[in-house]
């Protein structure tokens, strides 16, 4: 039993010694800039459209704005620029609905070899597609605990 923890703590300062220290500052930073310049990308786009478009209600404005965001992140992510940017980036590229759009069009780019329902089709959703059912799966778990404890009548 002595011996095989010897071996253990062998192995982990083996471990320790080839792992890269993170640097936390700088990965923060990054994260907080590209997101933020997302954000920012993305109220610029909503003021663009309140002012070309000051017909449109809020909701539907907010809704081309998400679209247009997904657009552009998938456009990026087609010619190679979008996985830079999460490269530098992370966190602050993964989070907003760009890092979204990028889950879904990577693997269909990956796969396009495969036709257009076996590839491209079939694997669209191989990242994104637990995320959404958890997502889903969740919210009305917490709506349903929401409605039985609050009070008000179930019928």
């Amino acid at each position: 039993m002595a011996m095989m923890n010897a071996h253990n703590k062998e192995y982990l300062k083996l471990v320790a010694s080839n792992t890269p220290k993170t640097k936390h500052i700088s990965t923060m930073l990054s994260s907080f800039i590209v997101g933020g310049l997302i954000c920012c990308l993305g109220q610029g786009i909503n003021d663009v459209y309140m002012l070309w478009l000051p017909h449109l209600s809020e909701s539907t404005i907010k809704s081309l704005v998400s679209v247009s965001l997904f657009l552009i992140a998938s456009t990026l992510t087609c010619i190679g620029v979008y996985d830079k940017i999460s490269e530098f980036g992370g966190a602050g590229a993964i989070i907003p609905i760009t890092g979204f759009a990028n889950s879904i069009i990577s693997p269909a780019i990956e796969h396009r070899r495969e036709g257009i329902i076996g590839g491209l089709c079939s694997n669209m959703f191989i990242i994104a597609g637990p995320v959404l059912v958890t997502g889903i799966v969740i919210s009305v778990l917490i709506g349903f605990f929401t409605l039985v404890f609050s009070g008000a009548p179930l019928i």
